[in-house]
């Protein structure tokens, strides 16, 4: 028995998603680390600057309390969700219920996770943006459902097509089982803007054709003037639901701390899937993550608009000599580019770059076959770090 081969085999699931690129890349950077290689990563959007001074006071605090240490509520503390509802007010103008229309999440991938068994049947289909963050994709196929993108362009601002969305919605075979449509602005990986009127025109399609827009909208801080939210539409809340995450426009990735927003009856039936799965995030992070959401307005420009300023400039090199060309008006905490014509395919760049410059940065194709001739560069390396890469690819490329 003891050499007989195990023949048990892993759920089928598993045949219809890989790896995460980034789980299987950063084997490969640890291993050449290993060797000494001594790699710059510009690849991971991982802030690498810390929440600000009374977040982590506060954390402290409630840590010390010797009551705070149990389960808390699924649905979070009152404490957490009233600060939600005042960083939504506060910053994009609309107001929530905070005991209804709020959910704290344990992050966006978790609100995807939840959103999709709360919304979606195994053989429904859900619209995904191509190119678009790679999670909506893999957690849809692990759930049963069905993949149907619609293209974002450069020379659309990458902005949904919208002709082509109605297009999809006029097969009606198709359009019968389409139940979400997945956005995000600003957009991640290209940093196209959030429009007004892009936002507008998503709230008519979802009342148009009964389906759920969801707005993935952790980047609206990062070296951008003017927040904006799909919920500032009027109706919005009906037919919409937004996530959003203290991730990137709060220093605070590994904290795992997001928000779920829309009408009482979807939070309601999120919250239902949500308690079956979790128990609450402890008491002294939600607490926490409350200061936080009140951080002043110089934390945010200094933060989220200077400190990315002065990297985004060393991105920009770094994008000239490789000969890349890019649009100046994107935001977000990415530089994204379009490589050279004369390179037969993005892997062959960023696999020199990796070993030849000894940097890492991403390939386009990760994110959907409309990013195959482009890279992504990450601004989360202080400023002596990007200034080395570039020095690097100047000397190797």
């Amino acid at each position: 028995m003891e050499n007989k081969p195990c023949s048990i085999q892993p759920a089928e699931r598993l045949s219809f998603v890989q790896e995460y690129y980034f789980s299987r890349k950063l084997k490969e950077v640890a291993r050449l680390n290993a060797e000494g290689k001594d790699i710059i990563s510009l690849a991971i959007g991982s802030p690498d600057m810390p929440p600000s001074e009374q977040t982590i006071e506060k954390l402290c605090e409630v840590a010390h309390d010797p009551t705070a240490h149990g389960y808390q509520p699924t649905q979070g503390t009152p404490e957490l969700r009233e600060a939600m509802a005042r960083f939504y007010r506060r910053w994009y103008g609309v107001e929530l219920d905070a005991r209804s229309e709020l959910l704290p999440l344990i992050g966006s991938k978790e609100g995807i996770l939840h959103v999709t068994l709360a919304f979606v049947n195994p053989g429904d289909s859900v619209l995904v943006p191509n190119p678009g963050y790679p999670t909506y994709t893999s957690l849809s196929r692990i759930l049963g459902a069905n993949i149907v993108n619609y293209d974002l362009r450069e020379d659309n601002g990458w902005q949904p097509d919208f002709d082509q969305l109605e297009e999809i919605m006029h097969d009606q075979r198709q359009a019968s089982s389409i139940k979400l449509l997945w956005t995000n602005y600003p957009n991640m990986p290209t940093g196209g803007r959030a429009h007004r009127a892009t936002y507008e025109r998503l709230v008519r399609f979802a009342r148009e054709h009964r389906l759920v827009v969801v707005n993935d909208n952790p980047y609206s801080f990062i070296l951008n003037h003017e927040p904006l939210s799909i919920l500032q539409v009027p109706g919005a809340k009906d037919c919409c639901i937004e996530f959003n995450s203290m991730s990137k426009s709060h220093n605070m990735p590994g904290w795992r701390v997001g928000l779920c927003a829309s009408n009482a009856d979807f939070i309601q039936w999120i919250l239902k899937v949500q308690s079956n799965i979790e128990s609450g995030t402890f008491r002294a992070i939600q607490l926490a993550a409350a200061e936080a959401y009140d951080n002043s307005d110089e934390w945010h420009r200094v933060a989220n608009i200077e400190r990315y300023q002065a990297r985004r400039r060393y991105a920009e090199q770094i994008m000239r000599a490789l000969g890349c060309s890019y649009d100046p008006q994107q935001v977000g905490m990415f530089l994204w580019g379009r490589i050279p014509d004369s390179i037969a395919s993005v892997e062959q760049l960023t696999e020199r770059v990796l070993h030849e410059a000894r940097v890492f940065i991403t390939p386009g194709f990760i994110f959907g076959s409309n990013g195959n001739r482009y890279i992504r560069i990450s601004l989360c390396a202080k400023e002596e770090k990007m200034q080395e890469a570039l020095e690097r690819i100047k000397n190797a490329i």
